[in-house]
């Protein structure tokens, strides 16, 4: 069985965020997407996702690195639930191993863009 498409892009997008190649990145997001910042912090948006992007890789000394260790994709029409083991590190900080989860919507051009980006999976339960 070929591999998710989904999985490609989200490939690609830890690329492009280890790069802070943040204008395409915004490609892989849907117009009205979420991306936790962390546990009780979010923001909305494409423009608020590319600023706060731009933040995260300042906090990391632009040294960011971002690996998908295992990722689970559960499909049903539209509508895709991503489980994900992710690892991030960067030079001088512990690496963090976190259960991710994402939300993926197939948009009219075909193509899966993140609508929620949950890098703390159920570490958001505070």
């Amino acid at each position: 069985m070929p591999a998710h498409p989904i999985l490609a892009r989200i490939h690609e997008a830890d690329r492009l965020i280890v790069s802070e190649s943040f204008e395409p990145l915004m490609d892989h997001y849907t117009m009205d997407a979420v991306l936790v910042l962390e546990p009780g912090r979010e923001v909305r948006g494409r423009a608020a996702i590319r600023e706060a992007m731009k933040k995260i890789a300042s906090y990391f000394a632009h040294g960011l690195q971002v690996t998908q260790q295992k990722m689970q994709v559960l499909e049903a029409g539209d509508t895709a639930l991503v489980l994900a083991r992710t690892l991030v590190s960067a030079p001088g900080m512990d690496d963090d191993v976190r259960e991710a989860t994402y939300i993926y919507r197939r948009e009219a051009d075909g193509q899966w863009r993140c609508c929620i980006d949950n890098s703390y999976g159920h570490r958001i339960l505070v």
